[in-house]
């Protein structure tokens, strides 16, 4: 069964796009199994990786090496058998690269869970089909859903403890997805699999001729990635170059990653928070003149105009430019022990610019364990929680709202006195339609 359309796999300029991906899943369905199956079977574990699981694995008594144990490296983790912390991971195939995050499945570690998939391109959603879809299952779609990430696989793990059966499949991937779809999520692939015996992993299961679609790795091969090369325009200041030199007496470049869109030479631009409007004169790219550059490259941009601008500052298409705000609206998830209260000083990191803030309302807590639903007025958010939040900053902010831009409409919550981060928030309304109330 396969709930999207059929993706076509890329030419060959494929091999040097980029996938980030994430696992997630309720404990023990098999997420740090299923990413080893993945570095093993296409060959991306070093021999010195492999011996050291092999021996670690003999130590536990096990006759096979345990593939979990090549992402979860923290002691803890290994003695207890869970994943506590996010784990990264990075593997080429000859037809892409990817960054991929091993999630924690305990409610307890949500937050890690957040960070781990709030980059990625596509999540996989793993679930025991013995099982089937439980709580945190939900919960992790759920915030699948409200991260905006563009592509879910619904993995149906441990398919050979259920005899392969394709009723067992079918009936998960028909409830997780009318789920998943109700959220929000815009594409849902749904693939039955063995992590643990390698079945639709690397290679096609012999053991369900009934399933035709592609395996995990095949899709993660061909799935489309978008890097915002559409929309606005965005280009965060990250540093003011100005050589003052005898070859270059006059130069004043402004250098940051473009996070969304293209800049063109000759392009009416706009820097905000001041509103200055100029030209853009020349683009360089790694010192190397460019008539134009998109996103995600970093670039220094050379206007038209001597104008004063700074670390901070956002350069924007002038026909395109957000308005400036001091209300920011957003749905944060907490990080820290220490609980946030309506109330708080804070510091608020936007891409590049930092500005005081104070935390005005929370409107409400979402229950991620039943849909989207919304728990009005916390005393306080403490560690895991998500929540809707309402601040007022001491300086105009240009935010995109998260739904328009991943980049742009992100932002941190950190505490003055000490430099801890507070809460991780994706700016706008949270909901899709049909959410309000919860599901």
């Amino acid at each position: 069964m396969r709930t999207t359309t059929e993706q076509t796999a890329e030419g060959p300029a494929g091999a040097t796009t980029l996938l980030r991906f994430a696992t997630a899943g309720s404990v023990d369905d098999g997420k740090s199994t299923l990413v080893g199956r993945l570095l093993y079977d296409s060959k991306s574990v070093l021999a010195d990786q492999l011996e050291a699981v092999e021996q670690a694995s003999r130590n536990r008594g096990r006759d096979t090496p345990d593939l979990a144990l090549l992402t979860d490296g923290l002691r803890a983790e290994r003695e207890q058998g869970i994943t506590i912390d996010v784990a990264h991971r990075y593997f080429a195939t000859a037809r892409r690269r990817f960054v991929l995050a091993d999630s924690p499945g305990h409610e307890q570690y949500t937050r890690n869970m957040v960070t781990g998939t709030s980059t990625a391109d596509l999540a996989v959603v793993l679930v025991d089909a013995r099982k089937g879809v439980v709580e945190q299952t939900r919960r992790h779609v759920a915030i699948a859903a409200l991260l905006r990430v563009p592509h879910v696989v619904l993995a149906v793990n441990k398919m050979d403890l259920a005899g392969y059966e394709e009723a067992v499949f079918a009936r998960i991937a028909v409830e997780l997805t009318a789920y998943a779809t109700e959220l929000g999520v815009p594409e849902i692939t749904a693939i039955p699999i063995s992590a643990l015996a390698g079945d639709n992993v690397v290679e096609p299961s012999a053991n369900m001729d009934w399933y035709g679609g592609p395996t995990v790795l095949e899709h993660l091969e061909s799935v489309p990635v978008s890097r915002d090369l559409s929309g606005d325009a965005r280009l965060p200041v990250q540093y003011v170059i100005r050589p003052q030199t005898a070859e270059h007496p006059d130069y004043r470049g402004y250098a940051g990653q473009i996070a969304a869109g293209s800049f063109h030479v000759g392009e009416s631009v706009t820097v905000l928070p001041s509103g200055q409007v100029t030209t853009i004169a020349a683009i360089d790219a790694l010192g190397v003149p460019v008539p134009s550059a998109s996103a995600p490259e970093s670039v220094t941009v050379l206007f038209d105009d001597a104008l004063d601008v700074a670390r901070g500052d956002l350069v924007v298409p002038t026909a395109g430019a957000p308005e400036l705000t001091r209300r920011v609206e957003a749905t944060v998830c907490h990080l820290h022990e220490r609980p946030l209260v309506v109330g708080a000083h804070v510091l608020l990191k936007h891409t590049t610019r930092t500005v005081k803030a104070v935390v005005k309302d929370l409107p409400y807590r979402i229950d991620t364990g039943h849909g989207l639903a919304r728990r009005p007025r916390p005393d306080s958010l403490t560690a895991n929680d998500l929540a809707t939040i309402v601040l007022h900053t001491s300086e105009p902010l240009a935010m995109d709202g998260y739904a328009h831009s991943r980049r742009t409409g992100s932002f941190l919550l950190i505490d003055p006195a000490d430099g801890a981060t507070l809460a991780a928030g994706m700016a706008g309304a949270a909901f899709t339609d049909g959410c309000e109330g919860g599901l």
